[in-house]
C-alpha cells in the first residue's frame, strides 16, 4: 500500500497526503506521506492537519441531526419561521418560504453555491430539483446558532465539538481556528506546486466563523472516526441514520453530476452512487490548494478518507483505484 501511494503521489504531483482505509468498520490502514511545505521540505506527520473543504458538509449534517433529535430544529419546518433570510430577491420571496432543513442537507433549495453578497434568486421551486449550495448550509448554520442563542462563530464550534467530536474522540477536529492548527496545519499548494498558506489571515477565511460548508480542519485518522460512526450507526438514533442514508434527492437523467460520475442522488449530507457492492456514500472537498475525499459502503463495512494539500487529488484517486479498486 505504501508503495502504491508513493507511486501515485509522484505521478500526480501531490506534495503531501493523509490517508485512512476502513475495513470491517475499523481503520486497518493509516499513513501520511510527503511534505507539509514543498519549499522547506518539512515532512507531513500524523499530527498534522489539513483543510477538509466540503467534507465539512457531511459532518455538519450529522451535527444537524443531533439538533433535530435534541428538539432544537425540525427537519421539515420552513426555515424562515426560525430566521428570515435577509438576502432573498423579491421574485423569490414566496418560494423561499418552502425551504426546510431537509432541503438544505439534500441540496434542494435552489440557492446558488455562493451568493457573494448578491440577492439570491432561486433556480427552481424548493424541493423540486438539485442545486449544490454551500450558501444554504451556512443559512442553516446561522439558524442553529440562533436557536441555541450562540451565533455562528466560536460558540457554535464549541457546541459542535460537544455534540460530535468529543463523543467520537476526534480530539482536534474543528470548524474555527485553534492553537493546535497554529502549530500543526500543513501548507496548501498551487498548480505549480508552490506553497500558498497555512494560516487563516492568508486565505479567504478569517478563522473565526463556523463555515458549515468549508472550514472543517482534520486529518484522515480523525475524520475516519466519523465515517466509522456512520458505518456502525453510532451517536444518533437509528431513524436519523435512515434519513441521512436514504435517497432524498434523485438526480434527473440529464443531471451533469450523474452524467459525469454515475452518482444517482443525495442523502442528507452525502452524495450516493450505486455499485456492485452496495450504495456508496461519498463527498469531495475542494478549496483549490487543499482537496479531500471520503466514501463508505455500509454493505461492505468499508470506507476511505483522503486529505491532500494541493489540487490534484482527483487524479491521485483515479491512480490509486488501480490498487484498491474503484474508490469514486
Amino acid at each position: 500500500m505504501d508503495e502504491a501511494i508513493l507511486k501515485a503521489m509522484k505521478s500526480n504531483n501531490l506534495p503531501g497526503i493523509s490517508i485512512a482505509i476502513i475495513n470491517a468498520n475499523r481503520v486497518v490502514y493509516h499513513n501520511v506521506f510527503g511534505v507539509s511545505n514543498s519549499k522547506t521540505k518539512q515532512k507531513v506527520t500524523t499530527q498534522d492537519f489539513f483543510e477538509g473543504a466540503s467534507l465539512s458538509k457531511p459532518i455538519f449534517a450529522y451535527f444537524v441531526m443531533k439538533m433535530v433529535e435534541n428538539g432544537i430544529i425540525d427537519l421539515d419546518k420552513p426555515l424562515y419561521q426560525y430566521l428570515p433570510h435577509p438576502g432573498i430577491a423579491p421574485e423569490s420571496q414566496e418560494d423561499y418560504k418552502l425551504i426546510t432543513t431537509r432541503m438544505v442537507l439534500a441540496h434542494q433549495t435552489g440557492f446558488p453555491n455562493h451568493a457573494n453578497n448578491q440577492p439570491i434568486t432561486l433556480a427552481f421551486k424548493p424541493g423540486t430539483d438539485f442545486s449544490y449550495s454551500g450558501e444554504a448550509y451556512q443559512y442553516l448554520a446561522a439558524i442553529i446558532g440562533k436557536q441555541n442563542g450562540i451565533g455562528f462563530k466560536e460558540d457554535l464550534n464549541k457546541l459542535f465539538q460537544k455534540e460530535v467530536t468529543q463523543p467520537l474522540q476526534m480530539e482536534h477536529t474543528t470548524f474555527v481556528w485553534s492553537n493546535y492548527l497554529d502549530n500543526h496545519k500543513v501548507f496548501g499548494h498551487d498548480e505549480a506546486g508552490n506553497p500558498t498558506q497555512n494560516k487563516p489571515e492568508r486565505g479567504g477565511w478569517n478563522g473565526k466563523t463556523f463555515n458549515a460548508f468549508s472550514s472543517v480542519h482534520s486529518e484522515a485518522f480523525e475524520y475516519a472516526k466519523f465515517i466509522i460512526a456512520m458505518l456502525k450507526r453510532e451517536g444518533l438514533k437509528d431513524e436519523s441514520f435512515e434519513e441521512m442514508l436514504n435517497e432524498q434527492t434523485h438526480f434527473k437523467d440529464n443531471n451533469p453530476i450523474k452524467l459525469e460520475t454515475n452518482q444517482t442522488g443525495w442523502g442528507l449530507g452525502f452524495a450516493q452512487k450505486h455499485t456492485k457492492n452496495g450504495i456508496m456514500h461519498l463527498h469531495t472537498g475542494n478549496n483549490h490548494d487543499f482537496q479531500a475525499y471520503t466514501m463508505f459502503v455500509p454493505e461492505q463495512e468499508y470506507g476511505i478518507v483522503i486529505f491532500t494539500n494541493c489540487g490534484n487529488m482527483a487524479a491521485f484517486l483515479k491512480t490509486i483505484s488501480n490498487t484498491l479498486g474503484n474508490q469514486f
